[in-house]
């Protein structure tokens, strides 16, 4: 089975502010959350979408 085009994680300062069934990184601040993202968008064959100051989310098309 070959997934397209879901969320495949959520990374975040503030979690207060996700829900779902995507995984959840929190980080304690936007330079970790950055990284952390970039690591994700290799290790998962996705792409990291920044939604705002606060949230990236790694999804695959």
């Amino acid at each position: 089975m070959k997934m397209e085009k879901a969320i495949l994680a959520a990374v975040t300062t503030e979690d207060d502010r996700v829900h779902g069934s995507a995984a959840v990184f929190k980080c304690d601040t936007k330079e970790e959350m950055e990284a952390i993202a970039a690591n994700l968008e290799a290790i998962l064959d996705g792409i990291a979408h920044a939604l705002s100051d606060q949230l990236y989310i790694i999804v695959k098309h």
